[in-house]
């Protein structure tokens, strides 16, 4: 591990990047414990010795994966938010995103969770990711309070945190399949709810370009 928790080495180019999105399919569907060298090279078709000259050990393995996911994931919405100036939309496009994330998403996400709970570098390594994923969203907050178009009752850090949490928990809950709510309907409460948070009425508007 490295000082920010993930290790990750240079051996296999562009072949070794297909790879780990072999991993990732594996892992959303087996999970971080069941996901192995075997079937990895059954998915990818590269075989476990050269798995193992490129990633050392099994847990390296599916680490990096995650540590690749969630690095694409927070550069995504950081791409979305730079290409809204309007606080509001760039919040709306924000949830929207999140709101539209695959099934392949959702999964590999909860196995980051829930292994980041155990693994100590992991841990660290996921708290600098958050805090990388939340920083559009609490910019967007800070923008709109700053041009006077938000009124928030409490502080941006805390509504912030709030959204998060909530975003978050819906990732749970749909990834075990759960079929309520529907992603239409929370959306509307979620973004109504954000409006009076943020003493903002522009709650229905859809942003049509994601």
């Amino acid at each position: 591990m490295t000082a920010m928790g993930i290790s990750r080495r240079r051996a296999g180019g562009a072949r070794r990047a297909a790879v780990l999105e072999a991993v990732g399919d594996v892992l959303a569907d087996r999970g971080y414990e069941n996901t192995r060298f075997a079937d990895v090279s059954a998915a990818s078709g590269v075989a476990i010795s050269t798995l193992q000259n490129y990633f050392g050990s099994r847990a390296d393995m599916v680490i990096e994966a995650m540590a690749v996911f969630t690095d694409r994931e927070v550069a995504a919405q950081a791409e979305v938010a730079a290409a809204e100036a309007d606080p509001w939309r760039r919040l709306v496009t924000l949830v929207d995103r999140s709101l539209d994330n695959s099934v392949r998403t959702r999964r590999i996400l909860v196995e980051f969770w829930r292994s980041a709970m155990r693994d100590p570098d992991l841990r660290g390594y996921g708290q600098e990711v958050s805090a990388r994923y939340r920083e559009p969203f609490l910019a967007a907050v800070r923008d709109g309070v700053q041009r006077g178009e938000f009124a928030p009752v409490h502080d941006a850090e805390v509504v912030t945190s709030l959204l998060l949490s909530t975003l978050s928990g819906l990732i749970v809950w749909r990834a075990q399949h759960d079929p309520t709510p529907a992603p239409t309907e929370f959306r509307d409460v979620l973004l109504a709810q954000l409006g009076l948070m943020l003493g903002v009425h522009r709650t229905t508007e859809r942003i049509e370009e994601r």
